[in-house]
């Protein structure tokens, strides 16, 4: 996936049985489609820049054989993008190598790449800032200068010299990049912003879920895309569509699945959300609905992990969520196999539970709700198959868990209810067989403080060498015993 830089990719969440639109992802159309940035280079560039010699990297050479749909700027921009990013990094690596031959005839063809972009882009958006033609300058200056002095590089023989001529090629570089940097993420501000308004100009349900499944297509791009989308009040377009229940249920499934990814917890960034307070109670409410009434688990999954996401954002939308009894929506769900029945979407229930157990009237609702008997449940999480990620899912589910149990077990009610249904002993259990939790430390510690919590409301709960091991000493001392422990040892 190419990124701005100092970006990374966000993994999207993982859908089962995908049936929405924007969950039909061929990849193999995707990869026939990459296939194009990875033809030899055109002949300009290998009369100009490539030695007639053979290096075994030449095959890896990346051009853009006949580009990206001319009447779609954003596809334009994310391919020759991801061109460029690449050249940019294989440069940096061929640099620090010293090999100046391969450097300078990338440098050669970086320009192309650059000079493409430009005027490829200035085709199909006539009209461009002037922040944007003065950018477009300084990035083709910046590009003829590093072709310039890497030609230069090729004619000294000097060891001294050249390492002082590498100094200025990694500078020129860098800033090279920073320019290539700023240029795209104004373009890319400015086609998502023509998405936007598209969405917020259309009257007709077909349009908007084909424009909301493209937010959420450049979502998976990457973080730096997620910022975007927020900072050109996506969020509120959005929220726009969540609560209107004119729009269908697909298309408010879609628009969950962008809020989603734009509320990531794992985002380096969350100054660009400040618009989504303004909205969050909408939100929020137009979401525990979408998870109430839906008609299938991945509508199911997309609204809870919206929810989720949230949940960790802001403490007050956990407040919302109690108001709103949304423990009862959740936990009425997990009865129902139509809406939960991977360990995907029970991680996003559960991650929810967690975060509203910091509340104190969480604890009485839980119990009305008989959610202690559901959190022992997902302790017992197992994978139905081999699946790495699924098995990534139910270390997720048994680890949350444990953490919502040990935040619930302050009150002793809870802690009380918990020992009746036997949790002490599925905690044990954990923590003394490295199967059961699939050898997770992360399990493992939540496990052993969950444990401690109820140990101290009902000691009576436990054995004598349960509590000299799992209780009594430092928490890091139980760690190293149970992480050590062979799987005869019980």
């Amino acid at each position: 996936m190419m990124a701005l830089p100092g970006g990374h990719h966000l993994d999207s969440i993982p859908l089962p049985g995908q049936q929405l639109h924007l969950m039909q992802v061929d990849s193999v159309q995707r990869w026939m489609e990459d296939l194009k940035l990875m033809t030899e280079c055109e002949c300009m560039c290998v009369l100009q820049a490539k030695p007639i010699s053979l290096e075994e990297d030449m095959q890896g050479d990346l051009i853009l054989a006949g580009g990206p749909n001319p009447g779609d700027p954003l596809q334009l921009l994310l391919k020759r993008g991801w061109v460029i990013s690449t050249e940019l990094r294989r440069i940096g690596q061929k640099l620090a190598q010293d090999r100046w031959a391969r450097v300078h005839s990338m440098s050669v063809r970086l320009t192309c790449h650059a000079r493409s972009m430009v005027s490829e882009y200035s085709a199909v958006n006539r009209s461009s800032s002037q922040e944007m033609s003065q950018i477009e300058k300084l990035l083709m200056e910046k590009c003829s200068e590093l072709s310039a002095v890497t030609e230069r590089c090729l004619q000294v023989e000097n060891e001294h010299v050249l390492k002082s001529m590498k100094a200025c090629v990694s500078e020129t570089l860098s800033t090279l990049g920073q320019h290539f940097g700023q240029l795209l993420e104004l373009a890319l501000t400015r086609e998502v912003q023509a998405l936007v308004r598209k969405i917020d100009a259309s009257d007709n349900i077909y349009t908007t879920e084909s424009t909301t499944g493209n937010l959420f297509s450049l979502t998976q791009e990457g973080a730096p895309l997620c910022r975007i989308i927020a900072k050109v009040d996506g969020i509120l377009c959005l929220a726009d569509i969540l609560t209107d229940n004119s729009h269908p249920e697909a298309t408010r499934a879609e628009a969950a699945a962008v809020v989603a990814q734009v509320t990531s917890p794992h985002l380096p960034f969350t100054q660009h959300l400040s618009s989504f307070l303004e909205s969050m109670e909408e939100i929020v409410t137009a979401l525990i609905k979408l998870c109430q009434e839906a008609s299938s688990g991945e509508v199911f999954l997309l609204a809870s992990a919206a929810l989720a996401n949230i949940t960790f954002f802001d403490t007050m939308a956990c407040e919302m969520l109690l108001q709103l009894n949304a423990i009862r929506v959740l936990l009425e769900a997990c009865s129902d196999k139509q809406r939960v029945d991977t360990p995907y979407t029970r991680d996003q229930i559960v991650t929810i539970l967690a975060n509203m157990s910091v509340l104190e009237q969480c604890a009485s609702d839980i119990i009305q709700e008989n959610g202690v008997q559901l959190i022992m449940g997902m302790l017992s999480e197992k994978p139905r198959s081999g699946n790495p990620a699924e098995a990534a899912a139910c270390e997720r589910v048994q680890q949350k868990a444990a953490v919502t149990l040990a935040r619930l077990s302050r009150d002793p009610d809870v802690a009380r209810e918990a020992v009746r249904l036997s949790c002490m002993s599925r905690l044990i259990e954990l923590c003394r067989s490295p199967s059961e939790r699939n050898s997770s430390d992360a399990v493992l510690v939540a496990c052993l403080a969950a444990l401690r919590r109820l140990a101290g409301v009902c000691p009576e709960g436990l054995q004598d060498s349960d509590f000299q091991q799992l209780v009594q000493p430092r928490l890091v001392d139980s760690f190293l015993l149970c992480s050590n422990m062979e799987e005869s040892f019980v």
